[in-house]
């Protein structure tokens, strides 16, 4: 921790070490000093003294020390939050001028749904440490985009997982809860036969709503088919339809409908494939997708 001297002559405000920074995120991390001393390779009590000087310079309590492990207090969850930005923005700074200088084009694919919105932020990030890399974004259906990929045409893609005749493929980096949802205050949930908005044959969502319907032995009829997630909510705004969504998708005037009116659907995945022979590049790109599913789940 260092004071930083005052051209004005008043007292200036400490400085947060990166090191200590990356301690207190490990432990918060970790639950455990002990479990977190392997990690970055010191002693616990290292650590502890760390803390300390950290919650005394902070005038703070961060952590709450029990018998088996160790929690944050809310100043604690506060800082934790700081913590990671900061750690991130280092990152960036010192990859801006030390990593190696990678070039070339870069092809992604995507369904229309979660992943298109978490790509502004991947792809403003990793503009700022590769400004050389060109990166081209294509938006398809998962089985268009697992064709590309395995012609070559495509370096990684973000499929749903788990449409029916769809092989297992790629490593899960989103996993979240499918629900109905409708217009606030709208009356399409209460009509029968229940009007329903899906994307096409060989969609995951799509096979989830039907199922949990038959199931629950409620009417219901295919009133718009999309293959767009876009098209489906134009339908629902519009109060014509109810259609399985993602739950963080929503937003206001959608709603979600009450559980107990319709049948639960489940959670849904997103899976990160990649060619066999993928570039450095492209590497580097994959790793800044899953990093930003990650943040969404802090």
């Amino acid at each position: 921790m260092t004071e930083m001297p005052s051209l004005t002559g008043h007292r200036a405000l400490p400085l947060l070490d990166s090191d200590v920074l990356r301690t207190f995120v490990t432990i918060a991390e970790s639950g455990s000093f002990t479990r977190a001393a392997q990690q970055v390779f010191r002693t616990p009590s290292a650590l502890s003294m760390q803390i300390k000087r950290l919650e005394e310079t902070l005038g703070q309590t961060l952590f709450i020390r029990e018998a088996r492990q160790v929690r944050l207090t809310p100043e604690g969850e506060v800082l934790l939050g700081y913590g990671r930005r900061l750690l991130k923005l280092n990152e960036e700074a010192v990859t801006q001028f030390l990593a190696p200088s990678l070039e070339g084009r870069v092809s992604l694919g995507t369904t229309d749904d979660v992943g298109t919105r978490i790509l502004p932020g991947v792809l403003a990030r990793f503009a700022r440490s590769h400004p050389a890399v060109h990166v081209d974004v294509v938006v398809g259906n998962s089985a268009t985009m697992l064709q590309r990929l395995d012609a070559g045409e495509l370096d990684l893609i973000l499929i749903t997982a788990g449409n029916p005749g769809q092989e297992s493929r790629g490593e899960i980096v989103h996993s979240e809860p499918l629900v109905w949802v409708g217009r606030e205050g709208g009356v399409a949930v209460q009509r029968s036969p229940l009007p329903v908005a899906l994307a096409h044959q060989g969609c995951a969502w799509r096979s989830m709503a039907l199922d949990a319907l038959d199931n629950a032995g409620i009417a219901y009829r295919i009133a718009y088919t999309c293959e767009h997630s876009a098209g489906q909510e134009a339908a629902m705004l519009a109060d014509l339809v109810v259609s399985p969504y993602p739950r963080s998708l929503i937003r206001a005037p959608l709603r979600r409908i009450e559980q107990d009116q319709l049948p639960p659907l489940g959670d849904y995945q997103i899976a990160l494939v990649k060619r066999s022979d993928l570039s450095e590049t492209g590497d580097a790109l994959s790793g800044y997708v899953v990093d930003a599913f990650g943040e969404r789940h802090h």
